[in-house]
C-alpha cells in the first residue's frame, strides 16, 4: 500500500467532488487535513475514515461551531 500525501486536487478525485467542496469541508466540517507552507495535504486513510464516521454528513453539527450564531 502506497503511503503518500494527496493534494487538494486529488483528494477532490478521489472523493468525485469539487476542490472548492474540500476547501469548505476542512473550514466548516473539520476534514482531516495538514497544511504544509501554504498548501494542503491528505492522507487518504485518515480522509477514508472521516468519510466513513459521517464527517460530511450534511445533518452533522459541528461542535466547534454550535451555539455562534
Amino acid at each position: 500500500m502506497e503511503d503518500r500525501w494527496l493534494s487538494v486536487d486529488e483528494i477532490a478525485a478521489f472523493l468525485g467532488i469539487k476542490r472548492d467542496t474540500v476547501y469548505k469541508w476542512i473550514a466548516d466540517k473539520r476534514m482531516p487535513a495538514h497544511k504544509v507552507g501554504r498548501f494542503w495535504k491528505f492522507r487518504e486513510e485518515e480522509v477514508d475514515e472521516w468519510m466513513m464516521s459521517g464527517g460530511a454528513d450534511d445533518t452533522r453539527v459541528d461542535k466547534g461551531k454550535e451555539g455562534t450564531k
